[in-house]
């Protein structure tokens, strides 16, 4: 019987944590350290390969740090929880609909927001489209 203490923790809890103690941070960290202040029996190869992950998602940057990367943070909490956005939108089996209801939930204020938003990411040089503020 399994160790309920021992149970295979969600990926997304994992890289929460790791991400937090190396946010905290005020120097970058290598594994070794983030297994330290982690306390809690995590494998060193099992940090090394979350730090890798977020490493290649862009939330962490990292430096030669004798044989091993030091990591730092590069991430606010807004680009963080897009990142999570994205992650649940990948673990759906239809990503139309789960996009379909998440916008069907948005306020007017948001819709509006968010349209803006994706006319501005369709254009080649990011800028708005549409007439100036405050007239046609």
């Amino acid at each position: 019987m399994a160790d309920p203490s021992r149970e295979r923790r969600d990926r997304g809890a994992l890289e929460a944590q790791v991400l937090t103690v190396i946010a905290a941070s005020d120097h970058p960290m290598t594994p070794g350290e983030v297994v330290t202040l982690l306390a809690d029996g995590l494998a060193y190869t099992t940090v090394m390969t979350v730090l890798a992950r977020l490493y290649r998602k862009g939330a962490l940057s990292r430096v030669r740090h004798g044989r091993a990367f030091a990591y730092t943070f590069v991430r606010d909490e807004d680009a963080r929880r897009a990142l999570r956005m994205r992650e649940m939108l990948e673990k759906g089996n239809d990503k139309a609909s789960v996009l379909a209801h998440f916008v069907g939930e948005l306020s007017a204020e948001d819709e509006a927001t968010l349209q803006q938003l994706l006319r501005q990411a369709s254009r080649p040089d990011g800028s708005a489209e549409g007439p100036p503020e405050g007239g046609a």
